[in-house]
């Protein structure tokens, strides 16, 4: 059984996960491309006292018929300064780019939110995307797991190839730097091959939190072995147990403590105050849509249900948090920080107020040794 409080996010993606969000009555379609739309949204979050907010990209064109969407890793940039607690962790791809770029860039996130950065990389699947660059054809599924293997493990020997200590600004021997504590990653693999050292600072985080979707074998064993935190999506918690105890033995068995992992499950929530008026609303949506709802867990009905739900699938040692998806922006977030989040904090699984400065620390990861560093 688990005790204290769950881990808590929001994935923020255009007006909602509902492909007709934005024809909803309390969506607000014209102003998904403005800085201060997101500004609002993770303010929200954050007085939710939320773990982080997730912010949701890829190479292709959205599924909600929003034709268009800024850069995650861009907005997550802006919403840095406009925050001041809450975690962010934007999507950077893990196809048709490099990880020196990607590395640089979450990075630099990490220092101008001192300490606050995520980063969610996903592969990009389709031919329509590959077409984007025209470098390479749209390839296999397992190649497309294995480059995202290699791809992570490369960003995380570049964040590691500063030394915390190598900056010493001596101003009498005109040293900035302590060049013995930069460090050549030298990796060569079979889609990359990176000399290092980054250009960028070790983050303030050491590591920023890696968080990875788990949608099949391949993505678990990649999870278990790099990821800090690992969405799952599960029909139920016997699933998410399953999935959890799979993720803890195989990061045991490549020598990391499993209890440095955190599985989160996402769930799509469409709340209201009545049961009937939460149903009335996904009926609405589903038939404004000309193109199909995305699968997985969904919920649709009151907070107070969805806080029994949640909390019998923590309480029950089946996740450790939840990644909860708005079906519709800003509505279900509203109600998810004015409504769920007070009855998870009555029943002692929320937190009243932050106690850390970092993603790490509001998500109980240690700081991670540098692979480099002489001991």
């Amino acid at each position: 059984m688990t005790t204290g409080h769950l881990h808590l996010g929001v994935a923020l993606d255009g007006a909602g996960r509902h492909p007709a969000a934005w024809r909803s009555p309390h969506a607000r379609p014209a102003e998904l491309f403005d800085p201060r739309y997101w500004v609002e949204l993770a303010r929200t979050a954050e007085r939710g006292l939320l773990d982080f907010v997730r912010l949701d990209d890829s190479l292709g064109s959205p599924s909600t018929r929003i034709p268009g969407r800024l850069d995650a890793v861009s907005v997550a940039a802006r919403l840095a300064p406009a925050t001041g607690s809450i975690g962010l962790i934007p999507t950077a791809t893990t196809t048709h780019t490099e990880p020196f770029h990607v590395s640089t860039s979450i990075a630099t996130l990490d220092h101008v939110s001192r300490g606050r950065a995520g980063w969610w990389p996903q592969p990009s699947r389709t031919a329509a995307e590959a077409r984007h660059f025209g470098r390479k054809p749209v390839a296999s599924a397992g190649e497309l797991s294995d480059e995202q293997a290699e791809f992570v493990d490369v960003v995380g020997r570049l964040w590691d190839s500063w030394e915390d200590d190598a900056i010493i600004r001596d101003v009498a021997t005109s040293r900035f730097l302590d060049r013995k504590k930069l460090h050549y990653v030298d990796f060569e693999g079979t889609y990359f091959d990176v000399r290092g050292p980054s250009i960028t600072p070790r983050p303030p985080q050491g590591r920023p939190v890696i968080a990875i979707t788990v949608d099949g074998p391949d993505t678990l064993e990649i999870a278990a072995r790099f990821a800090d935190v690992l969405f799952v999506d599960a029909s139920g918690p016997d699933e998410a147990r399953r999935l959890r105890e799979r993720a803890h033995a195989i990061a045991e068995g490549n020598g990391r403590d499993p209890g440095e992992l955190r599985v989160l499950a996402e769930i799509t929530v469409y709340l209201a105050a009545t049961d009937s008026d939460a149903r009335r609303e996904r009926g609405l949506l589903d038939a404004r849509s000309d193109v199909p709802v995305p699968n997985g867990l969904s919920f649709t009905g009151t907070p107070e249900a969805l806080a029994d739900r949640l909390a019998g699938w923590y309480v029950g040692g089946a996740v450790d948090g939840f990644t909860l998806i708005p079906g519709v922006l800003p509505y279900d977030l509203d109600r998810i920080v004015e409504d769920l989040v007070p009855i998870l904090r009555e029943r002692g699984l929320a937190r009243a107020a932050y106690t850390a400065d970092t993603l790490r620390g509001h998500l109980g990861l240690p700081l991670p040794a540098n692979r480099y560093a002489r001991t």
